[in-house]
């Protein structure tokens, strides 16, 4: 969302930007990607709520239990990783 920003600013300040082609594909491309990490990032939790509900239940939970199976942590964002990568034109 950070670099979407940053984009928008840059175009906004340099009209011409706007209507360059290979600008709007990257606009299209950047928008795509962040998109797609967001359907995976949900894709994952969900599996991992399944998995984690999954594992606790009779009669799962035996299995689980006499194979070590553990609940999975959510995917979390490490420290840093909201900064987008600077994108130089």
């Amino acid at each position: 969302d950070r670099l979407w920003g940053r984009l928008i600013a840059v175009a906004e300040r340099y009209p011409d930007l706007k209507a360059n082609q290979n600008f709007l594909e990257l606009q299209a491309q950047l928008e795509g990607t962040e998109n797609r990490i967001a359907v995976a990032r949900t894709r994952f939790n969900d599996a991992t709520r399944q998995y984690n509900v999954t594992i606790r239940r009779f009669p799962a939970n035996l299995i689980a239990g006499m194979f070590g199976f553990d609940q999975k942590a959510y995917f979390a964002a490490e420290e840093g990783a909201q900064t987008a990568p600077e994108v130089k034109f």
